[in-house]
């Protein structure tokens, strides 16, 4: 972890282009920790989230519009018993 303090900021702003590890933002005149920064990556959250099942699932052609239309006519019929 890099702790850096807000003047070396304010001087040289292309440490957050070139971030490969995290880090501490540090007032050294109080010596509070202001902010963390993370890198960006580049991985799909999607792949890491679905993990051993992210092959099986089926992606659809329904648009989502359709998709909470028919989300909320099922919603209402359980919570009315209305038909549509």
């Amino acid at each position: 972890m890099i702790s850096v303090g807000i003047g070396e900021i304010q001087k040289n702003s292309s440490i957050f282009s070139n971030l490969t590890e995290t880090m501490q933002i540090v007032d050294k005149r109080k010596k509070q920790v202001l902010a963390m920064v993370y890198p960006v990556q580049n991985i799909s959250i999607v792949d890491k989230l679905a993990g051993k099942y992210h092959k099986k699932v089926q992606l659809t052609q329904t648009d989502f519009q359709s998709i909470k239309e028919s989300a909320m006519q099922i919603a209402m019929k359980e919570k009315y018993g209305l038909s549509s």
